[in-house]
């Protein structure tokens, strides 16, 4: 559809932005799905109650309307619930008890409150609109984008109603199809800031930071005060390679943003973009925004000791360490564990839960604590987890997740030793992999890594296509080996086909969950070469030479050029995100150099 500008107030770089939206290839964060019951909706719902018979409850629910027009949840949730007691079928009861719940941060009750009224009130599609924006908040992307599309079925010009089904699609990562909801949104309402932001998010999660830029900016010139797009700028920021603007604009937007739960997000945010810009303690104390009961994608720790907190003495303690995030950040975090040990001393006992797969290597590596598999159910839609290993342990005086130990233990770039390996390969099945490397041919053994098993967009932006490796795979007299998980059989045809080079892969191992035999290969390589994924970090951490493919200003990199993780790690970085054949081309030519030698 093409664009033109309606309003002198709009932008024509931004429209000519619109207008570009590239194809869907990557991914990105954060959005903009309104506010549960807006002071427009409360208008509506207002004229909607007026409409009613009169009825017992209508002073309790025109005193909850009130208060949520004064921003008073408290008050609000009173007097719904006093109009529910006069008359439990009322839908508007429900309604203003649900909008109430959600300012108040507790989702579950809430998107009950929503479901009661949406089924009494089947015809205002308001209720819909923000059930939906209940469960966006809450991950369900699926349910909130056909609440969106009732909503819109009812309202079909409704700028809010465009933005959050957007909104949703984009969780889904059917960009394409959120670009084609914003576009004609745009078009008929083109000084909504909303929509230029939530397409900025969009076109983000596609890897074109330079034209989201531009939508965010847009965003911020209509509405100065537009604390989400301020954020995402910040976001685009750093990803353009300025880690102080995107601190800046991080800033910014937590001082104006009211609801908690998006006030942690930021603060995460802010955590990482700190440790970018090298201010590593600050970014560990901000991180602790992940266990905030508010922050929408909390993990609850479900363990009966008090847990630990940074600053208190961890000498003498007997302490449950329990790893947290994806495995790869279990494996980077254990980074901490030596140190750990060393200040619990002679009279302390670490207690640790891992990824099951993990517990063999954990447990060799670490041979006097004791290692277990964690678990992880849920409750009301939230990750619980838990050490059922050690559920009936009385003798533990505190528990901590992992991350949280990088407060205390690297608070800067000097407190990373410089330890080549803290995990310990099967040295039998080391020996083991190093004859089955020397039967598979001659010249060096190199390991390759270029996915990661995470499909979402917001992930692959970090990874390039597979067809890029050329300069690295046509480099002759190295034996390149297969250390990928997952499905790899159509990019080791593809090289066979379009290269002739035979990628070799181990036989006999499950490169997906056989870690403990994944390390010991891994060790028994010349070079593990990759991206960031669980492998990458499983050798490394057991010492075996790596060489990393890193994004433009990692906040891993804790704003240096080293991988101080894994002090033996060579790290190459493309110019900007995206940018993989000048990158391939100098890691191909640094490879050759290696093999010749």
């Amino acid at each position: 559809m093409p664009l033109k500008a309606t309003s002198g107030a709009v932008s024509a770089a931004a429209l000519q932005a619109v207008e570009a939206a590239p194809a869907a290839k990557a991914g990105f964060v954060a959005g903009a799905v309104g506010e549960a019951g807006s002071q427009e909706a409360l208008a509506r719902l207002n004229t909607a109650m007026r409409e009613m018979k009169a009825a017992a409850a209508q002073p309790m629910l025109d005193q909850a309307l009130n208060a949520l027009k004064q921003d008073d949840h408290l008050a609000a949730d009173g007097f719904a619930l006093k109009a529910l007691e006069q008359n439990e079928r009322s839908g508007f009861g429900w309604y203003l008890l649900a909008i109430a719940r959600e300012r108040a941060g507790d989702f579950a009750t809430s998107i009950k409150a929503y479901e009661s009224a949406l089924k009494l009130l089947p015809d205002q599609a308001e209720v819909a609109n923000d059930l939906g924006r209940l469960a966006f908040r809450m991950g369900m992307a699926q349910v909130s984008e056909k609440l969106f599309r009732h909503f819109l079925d009812r309202y079909p010009d409704h700028p809010e109603g465009s933005n959050n089904l957007a909104c949703a699609l984009r969780e889904l990562s059917r960009l394409d199809e959120a670009v084609d909801v914003l576009k004609p949104a745009i078009v008929k309402h083109p000084t909504t800031p909303a929509l230029w932001n939530t397409m900025g998010t969009v076109v983000a999660e596609k890897g074109d930071f330079e034209n989201a830029r531009v939508f965010f900016e847009e965003a911020l010139r209509l509405d100065p005060g537009f604390a989400k797009a301020r954020y995402n700028l910040g976001n685009s920021l750093l990803a353009l390679g300025d880690p102080a603007g995107a601190l800046e604009a991080c800033e910014a937007a937590l001082a104006q943003t009211k609801p908690e739960d998006e006030r942690q997000m930021m603060r995460l945010a802010r955590s990482t973009i700190l440790i970018a810009n090298g201010r590593i303690g600050e970014g560990w104390d901000s991180y602790e925004a992940r266990l905030h009961p508010q922050y929408a994608q909390v993990t609850h720790f479900a363990v009966k000791a008090p847990r630990w907190t940074p600053g208190e003495d961890l000498a003498g303690k007997r302490l449950l360490v329990l790893g947290e995030q994806g495995l790869g950040d279990e494996v980077l975090f254990a980074n901490v564990l030596p140190d750990l040990i060393t200040a619990l001393g002679p009279q302390g006992r670490l207690t640790l839960g891992v990824e099951t797969r993990l517990v063999p290597l954990f447990q060799r590596s670490f041979p006097d604590i004791e290692v277990g598999p964690h678990a992880t159910g849920a409750h009301q839609n939230r990750p619980v987890r838990h050490a059922p290993f050690a559920a009936e342990r009385t003798d533990i005086d505190a528990f901590t997740p992992i991350g949280s130990l990088l407060r205390a233990l690297r608070r800067s770039v000097e407190d990373f030793p410089e330890r080549t390996g803290f995990l310990t390969a099967d040295p039998d099945r080391v020996a083991h992999w190093r004859g089955e490397l020397a039967a598979a041919g001659p010249g060096p053994k190199v390991g390759l890594l270029w996915k990661s098993a995470i499909t979402k967009a917001a992930r692959q932006r970090y990874f390039s296509p597979f067809e890029a490796w050329g300069p690295v795979l046509g480099q002759p007299g190295v034996r390149f080996v297969n250390l990928q998980y997952g499905d790899c059989a159509e990019e080791i045809a593809w090289v066979a086909r379009e290269m002739g080079v035979e990628v070799w892969t181990p036989p006999g191992i499950d490169l997906r969950n056989d870690l403990d035999d994944v390390a010991a290969l891994s060790c028994a390589l010349d070079l593990v070469v990759g991206f960031s994924n669980a492998t990458l970090n499983l050798a490394a951490a057991c010492g075996a030479p790596t060489w990393l493919i890193s994004t433009p200003r990692a906040w891993t990199l804790l704003g240096t050029d080293r991988y101080h993780w894994y002090p033996q790690t060579r790290v190459f970085t493309p110019a900007a995100f995206g940018a993989w054949e000048p990158l391939m081309a100098e890691l191909g030519e640094a490879l050759g150099a290696w093999a010749e030698r």
